[in-house]
């Protein structure tokens, strides 16, 4: 006999589902000599044939060798095959025209007699019966509409939702003659202990819960559904075929049809479960020491192309718990996916996330995952860059580089468009641009322009929609690129790329002029870049200055900080002879007024050097964890100063003055010994760095001087 222990409800488990439903006792019973087979469990409830088997069941009736022939996506073997079987093409065409077409003809007349708002919840449950006729490719572009709440009315959302993992079992009887065929051996063999029906179900396969005869380990065992193979094959044989007559007829830019070969390939590698299992094991190695992060352990020697054997988890739904916390966890582990290490899970909807009891953040099914190539994850981030700066001149040629828009377009006309469509977007700030807003305002431009979704790109954009659609369930008001930028941010003034190196100094620097204000937008963005509870939750309650000095000091004493170190001392050493010809003026006009009859001098401060000692202060503010509209020596009697007011004020230069309040950097002092060792060693390196620097920088004064 084989015995489900009680155990808490399952991860894989909609909280709708009793205890009870999934633990029973099993009877072997021989069929012959040489095999035999599970009998229906004695407390199981007769089920009806699953709606995909009921109604397209014809589409894989198919003898094995002709469903191995559909095992990789070749759009030709596939068009081959359904040649010669026209009957059933036409009748699948039948079957998705009526079904789709009445429904829809149905909604027009509910707008018509002016009951739409009164018949949605129904249509809604119409709509989702009818996808799950159609099968596995229709559910899967319905689980990704689903995790949009901004896009789709509720009720349609919540109908859509059910899709995601409670989804019509098919049989057990035949799960378990999957299992036994492709692990080739009687299931109590292999199993001390499995749950008699299936605890999830989904598209393309369902999940039961088992113990290893082997080991005694709890596992989860994931059974493909018969016939997702041929099914979706011709369905997307079809799509392929409507999606060339659409891009002629709507005179799009987009090739639709490699859209559709670049999602029907990642379906085809979803359906080959070792090759899922092989995704685990990289994500795991990639992803899975992230804090708060879990990712299951694969099993690769019990794990088929139709049978899948992981680690079991437990825990409930991410979007049902509201746990804004590993929202941010995971928008972390999204910015890592698809920015460090350019493997990203290509389908997150909310029954793939889920939160641990513990408290943590678990990624479920690598079955669909995307690759994003160097090329492109510089491209992206320089583009977010940017947007954000609101540089839409160099966003035009990151977009040519993203092959969102042709060579030969005119950047001169679509910078003024990208200027059109961004412009009141970004001026909200960063952490109030929403990545579904974008898209949508991108429309006509899109279209007048040319654009273009290249095929890679269409599965970044997915991912990225489909984590924004889930913490938009959560809190309405949230934003993913307005919490992923503080990731680019760090990046950009971490990494070592030489192109992301140029970009940097491209924003720092315009015409030779230092942007420092780009520099503390940049710094204070990737302090927000936090992962940490504590911090997480208590974002909003401001942060300590002396834990605000220590992020910077770490940061830029770090290695990883060298490049934007020297950028510092360069700056600083400018700064530092600005503030030794004030500290000149200041003497000889003292000197001056103290002798009778002695004429005024002019300054020999230059538009230049205001520029810099402003620049130093506010550098030594940034390190010092203020801002500098905290700063009330920025200003004299209440009033900013400009660069010639800044001259001279009462025979002194006012730049000079704002150095007088030096109980502000205090703090900056106070944190240094608390720094660990090799930064404080490298701290101490700095001054013969500076020294060089800042020689450097007074010789050319001086010959400039003497020259000119």
């Amino acid at each position: 006999m084989l015995v489900v222990p009680p155990q808490p409800l399952p991860l894989f488990a909609a909280n709708s589902l009793s205890d009870g439903s999934f633990r029973c006792v099993f009877r072997r019973s021989k069929v012959n000599s040489s095999s035999s087979r599970l009998a229906p469990p004695v407390a199981a409830v007769a089920r009806e044939v699953d709606d995909f088997t009921k109604y397209s069941g014809y589409v894989f009736e198919l003898n094995p060798s002709e469903d191995d022939s559909l095992t990789e996506y070749n759009i030709v073997k596939i068009a081959a095959f359904y040649q010669k079987k026209p009957l059933i093409v036409l009748r699948r065409l039948v079957q998705i025209g009526s079904t789709l077409g009445k429904w829809f003809a149905v909604r027009y007349l509910d707008t018509v007699n002016e009951r739409a708002d009164e018949m949605f919840k129904i249509r809604a449950a119409e709509l989702r019966k009818i996808l799950l006729q159609l099968g596995p490719a229709y559910v899967k572009i319905a689980q990704a509409i689903s995790s949009r709440p901004d896009l789709i009315p509720p009720s349609y959302l919540d109908e859509l939702s059910l899709l995601q993992d409670r989804i019509t079992p098919f049989s057990s009887e035949v799960a378990f003659g999957i299992i036994e065929k492709e692990l080739g051996m009687p299931i109590d063999v292999m199993f001390s202990e499995i749950s008699p029906e299936p605890v999830a179900a989904a598209s393309l396969g369902q999940v039961y819960q088992a113990r290893l005869r082997s080991t005694g380990e709890v596992v989860a065992v994931k059974v493909q559904r018969p016939g997702v193979q041929s099914a979706i094959s011709l369905d997307i044989l079809i799509l392929r075929y409507l999606s060339g007559l659409i891009k002629k007829a709507g005179k799009l830019n987009t090739d639709l049809q490699a859209v559709v070969d670049e999602w029907a390939s990642s379906l085809f590698r979803e359906m080959d479960y070792k090759q899922e299992a092989r995704n685990g094991v990289k994500f795991r190695q990639l992803y899975g020491s992230i804090q708060d992060v879990v990712v299951p352990e694969m099993n690769l020697a019990l794990t088929t192309r139709k049978v899948l054997i992981m680690q079991w988890l437990e825990g409930q739904k991410l979007a049902g718990v509201k746990d804004l916390y590993l929202v941010e966890v995971g928008v972390y582990c999204s910015f890592n996916q698809l920015l460090e290490y350019g493997f990203y899970h290509a389908d997150p909807h909310p029954g793939n996330l889920l939160r641990t009891y513990d408290g943590k953040l678990a990624y479920l099914d690598f079955g669909m995952m995307g690759e994003f190539k160097q090329e492109y994850r510089d491209g992206f981030i320089e583009a977010c860059l940017h947007l954000v700066n609101r540089d839409y001149s160099a966003l035009a040629k990151d977009f040519v580089t993203l092959g969102l828009i042709p060579p030969t377009s005119d950047k001169a006309a679509v910078t003024e468009a990208l200027t059109g469509v961004f412009r009141d977007a970004v001026a909200k700030g960063v952490r109030n641009v929403s990545f579904g807003d974008l898209l949508g305002d991108l429309g006509f431009t899109m279209y007048k322009f040319k654009f273009q979704i290249p095929s890679y790109f269409s599965l970044v954009i997915r991912s990225l929609a489909v984590l924004e659609g889930i913490a938009i369930g959560i809190n309405p008001e949230y934003k993913v690129l307005g919490s992923t930028y503080p990731w680019i941010a760090r990046k950009v003034l971490t990494d070592s790329s030489p192109k992301l190196k140029a970009s940097l100094r491209a924003l720092l620097y315009k015409d030779g002029q230092f942007r420092i204000d780009r520099l503390e937008s940049l710094l204070s963005e990737s302090l927000r870049a936090k992962t940490e509870r504590t911090l997480i939750e208590n974002q909003n309650g401001g942060t300590d200055s002396k834990v605000v000095i220590k992020q910077i000091l770490s940061f830029t004493l770090d290695d990883k900080g060298a490049f934007v170190r020297e950028i510092l001392l360069e700056e600083f050493s400018k700064g530092m002879v600005a503030l030794g010809v004030a500290t000149l003026d200041s003497v000889t006009n003292a000197v001056a007024t103290s002798l009778p009859f002695s004429p005024s001098r002019p300054s020999s401060m230059t538009d230049e050097d205001i520029t810099n000692l402003r620049n130093l202060q506010r550098l030594l503010l940034l390190i010092s964890g203020l801002q500098e509209n905290e700063n009330p020596s920025m200003k004299v009697n209440g009033v900013r100063t400009s660069n010639k007011q800044m001259i001279s004020l009462n025979g002194a230069p006012v730049a000079l003055q704002q150095f007088e309040a030096v109980q502000e950097y205090l703090p900056l002092l106070s944190v240094l010994p608390e720094l660990p060792q090799e930064m404080q060693q490298q701290l101490l390196r700095l001054p013969a760095d500076f020294a060089g620097k800042l020689a450097s920088r007074v010789a050319a004064r001086t010959l400039k001087r003497v020259f000119l």
